[in-house]
């Protein structure tokens, strides 16, 4: 069971260190949108079982109209990743009068 906690200890922090970090633009830093509409992701199975839990770390950015253009993982563990990004794609903001890119963390606890 040790064994098993620190191959998937190393697996997060393996993910965390290979993770890019850049600085948002100046664009999107001006911008400070509201969620509106969002939606609670589905713990997976196979993480609830095996007891994985954490925060996924996203950027998305989102269109003018407040919906998600795109998600940008940033960090957390593998299996949960998919379940976050399924629930950004339904989340809606308020409407901007340009694309910005919001910062998000997704918590997980069996």
């Amino acid at each position: 069971m040790k064994n098993r906690i620190t191959h998937y200890f190393f697996i997060v922090v393996s993910v965390f260190a290979l993770v890019p970090t850049r600085a948002l633009s100046q664009q999107s830093a001006e911008i400070v949108r509201k969620v509106v509409s969002q939606v609670v992701p589905q713990y997976p199975s196979l993480a609830r079982s095996m007891n994985i839990q954490g925060v996924v770390r996203a950027d998305v950015t989102v269109a003018p109209n407040g919906k998600v253009k795109s998600i940008d993982l940033k960090g957390g563990h593998p299996l949960l990743g998919q379940a976050a990004q399924d629930a950004l794609r339904q989340w809606k903001w308020e409407p901007a009068a340009r694309e910005s890119i919001e910062s998000v963390e997704l918590r997980f606890h069996p």
